[in-house]
């Protein structure tokens, strides 16, 4: 199995555990599923803002630890503080070393829309995440059918969330339908996580303009958000790039900057 198989085989068993500890019933008296939430797109598209979505993770599969040390209450603040237009929020505990516990902690904290970043594979999950204060959801091509895309987004949207549905490549196309919101483009490839920016170019022409488009990983030169933005995308989501570093929300603030100066450069004098 590649490292994406392995995820997912253990999520189904961390899910069922978890359904039985905590049922649905129980995370539904959660006081998010009276709060409203906040638009991921609109925030993306916001004129004010450049669209980065900042991360929030302590490891990854392919990296090992890369921040054990990072506090999501200065981190979270400190990226929005810096300009990011929205957060992402790594929950798996086994792989990536998160917690729901982050997200609800981000979200005390932070008025600004909150993806969460797992692999959903069922409904229950989508009521975890708005139980926990979630505005969005992530849906992944490469471990769905497009019938279960439409089942769990339609069941998402049901409940207020958005729905963020990642792509590799082409052959995924055929998962996008009406009831996502946005479509990101991975440039890492799940089964040997090499990563390369020109998937997203490459991609994005054949990415219906109905969707907010999306590039994922890899991110690490303001430049190439330009490019990007030029390709028509409006998200940027950026964990590594920002968590490597002993204070992630001053690499964040440094990223936009420079990415602020670059726009500036390109725009024509009136």
């Amino acid at each position: 199995m590649n490292i994406l198989e392995k995820i997912i085989a253990h999520k189904r068993n961390e899910v069922a555990e978890r359904q039985s500890l905590y049922p649905a019933k129980l995370l539904e008296r959660s006081i998010f599923f009276e709060t409203p939430t906040v638009s991921l797109t609109k925030y993306l598209r916001r004129p004010d803002r450049h669209g980065i979505i900042a991360e929030f993770k302590r490891r990854s599969p392919s990296k090992g630890v890369i921040n054990a040390y990072a506090k999501v209450e200065q981190t979270t603040i400190g990226y929005m503080q810096a300009g990011a237009s929205a957060l992402s929020v790594l929950t798996d505990e086994h792989f990536f070393g998160g917690k729901n516990e982050d997200l609800t902690m981000a979200r005390k904290f932070n008025f600004c829309p909150i993806l969460r970043k797992d692999f959903t594979i069922s409904e229950y999950q989508i009521i975890e995440a708005r139980s926990i204060g979630a505005d969005a959801i992530l849906l992944i091509a490469a471990v769905l059918t497009p019938q279960e895309v439409r089942q769990l987004s339609t069941f998402a949207r049901s409940l207020g969330l958005e729905v963020l549905l990642e792509i590799h490549d082409g052959s995924e196309l055929g998962h996008l339908c009406d009831t996502v919101n946005a479509v990101g483009v991975n440039n890492r490839n799940l089964a040997d996580f090499s990563v390369d920016v020109r998937r997203s170019i490459e991609l994005a022409p054949h990415i219906p303009d109905d969707f907010v488009k999306i590039s994922e990983s890899g991110l690490s030169d303001p430049a190439s958000i330009v490019e990007l933005r030029k390709a028509g995308f409006q998200g940027f989501l950026i964990g590594e790039n920002f968590m490597k570093h002993s204070r992630p929300e001053e690499a964040c603030k440094e990223f936009t900057t420079t990415l602020v100066s670059l726009e500036k450069q390109r725009t024509p004098a009136i």
